[in-house]
């Protein structure tokens, strides 16, 4: 009764914790405003900075995964949560002069502490419900698309009360910065790994067969080819949904949808959370790689819809990419797990997010890129060639993964471990 209270809690405190991180996936409120008062009207310089927080969460989430093995998951979410914190609260003083600032606070230390928290507190509730990975991580992460939903009036509110766009924006940061400290410090109170033979025996008492793989070291991941094809698949299929979530704003507002742009927010979040949370639970079904081919073809196809949609359809789109999107965030943890292992998850699924954090950079200064060609010329069709790129991307990672089912295909029929049993 004890060991299953603090699971509980476990999760419930990764849950509060990951809502507040889905702040991250509010970027586009912040998008114009900040491209305009701090980077010149720059759009590609402005969503460089979403972009930095994306990809140095990788480097965060290897660093803090080691810490955690080192020391506790409590210890690293809690420094964590001050890094990311004073991230934010550095980024409110921000200004024009010194514009590569905003990179360094809001991009490279907000990044570097979600990294700390996302992948830590992902692997510590996974170790507690190992016959429920799918679900459990799909619940958990999509309290981070969740927070889109949540955190969205509240930023607007903010910017409106604080001067508008383009001067409220500082001082919402510093709001944001004050969540991010007591929910994370006080939330990583609460989480904490299960005592040695509580993953053996909740496997065993089942009431199906859950295969588990064997615990590989970062190092002997690094030297297997899954790796290498799981994290080129991640980065490839995550594009799409990164540019939407980036541009999302810009894009309604662009199409003539000012006055309900904010919609286009809350839509993308609500769905990508919503995705997180029904695509982990039919990976624990299907499996994970069968979940992650269809999630890529239909981003695939999605993209290429963005430049024909108009009014609600606008909307419609941009859901679903969100719901598409989102599924590959609680999936590819998962398949991490099922593929190398539940003790060094953190570690190992932060150099997998280096695929995500790649795909970041590139959807940022792709989109970005082509949203400077669109506003110059007052075309937003101009940035449509973006979204094709990213279709292509994705059509790229699902022969990917179809390398991937062959090998594991192959090892099976030799007498090795299938790892891609849905309830593995």
């Amino acid at each position: 009764m004890q060991q299953t209270k603090q699971g509980l809690f476990t999760v419930a405190a990764a849950i509060a914790i990951q809502l507040t991180l889905g702040i991250a996936y509010i970027w586009s409120v912040f998008q114009t405003g900040i491209a305009n008062s701090i980077f010149g009207g720059d759009n590609a310089a402005a969503s460089l900075t979403f972009s930095l927080l994306l990809a140095t969460l990788t480097i965060g989430s290897v660093i803090g995964g080691k810490l955690a093995v080192m020391f506790s998951t409590r210890l690293v979410v809690f420094a964590g949560g001050i890094i990311l914190s004073a991230g934010f609260l550095l980024a409110s003083f921000v200004t024009e002069e010194a514009a590569w600032l905003l990179w360094v606070t809001y991009g490279v230390m907000g990044g570097v502490g979600m990294g700390f928290t996302y992948s830590t507190t992902i692997a510590c509730a996974q170790k507690w419900y190992p016959h429920k990975k799918g679900l459990v991580t799909g619940v958990i992460v999509s309290a981070l698309g969740f927070g889109g939903v949540v955190f969205t009036p509240i930023v607007e509110r903010l910017i409106v009360s604080f001067g508008g766009q383009g001067a409220g924006e500082p001082k919402a940061f510093l709001v944001l910065s004050a969540v991010f400290f007591v929910v994370c410090t006080i939330g990583s109170v609460f989480l904490k790994n299960p005592p040695a033979g509580h993953m053996a025996s909740v496997i065993s008492s089942a009431s199906a067969p859950v295969k588990t793989a064997e615990d590989r070291t970062p190092l002997q991941m690094l030297k297997s080819p899954k790796f290498y094809l799981v994290t080129a698949a991640f980065m490839l299929g995550c594009i799409g949904g990164l540019m939407m979530i980036g541009f999302a704003k810009p894009i309604a507002v662009a199409k003539g949808m000012a006055e309900t742009a904010t919609v286009g927010v809350l839509a993308i979040s609500m769905f990508n959370s919503l995705g997180r949370l029904l695509w982990g639970m039919v990976s624990d079904r299907i499996g994970r790689k069968n979940t992650i081919l269809v999630l890529l073809a239909g981003g695939s196809v999605l993209s290429l819809f963005v430049n024909m949609s108009q009014g609600v359809w606008v909307y419609i789109l941009i859901a679903l990419i969100g719901f598409f999107y989102g599924g590959l965030l609680s999936t590819f943890p998962s398949l991490t797990a099922d593929l190398f292992g539940a003790k060094h998850m953190a570690t190992n699924y932060g150099f997998v997010l280096l695929g995500f954090g790649t795909g970041a950079v590139i959807s940022s200064q792709v989109a970005g890129s082509y949203r400077n060609v669109a506003a110059e010329a007052d075309d937003i069709s101009l940035m449509f060639p973006a979204f094709v790129i990213a279709s292509c991307c994705a059509a790229a990672g699902m022969a990917i993964m179809l390398i991937l089912k062959g090998m594991s295909k192959r090892k099976q029929n030799k007498g090795g471990a299938n790892h891609d049993r849905p309830t593995a």
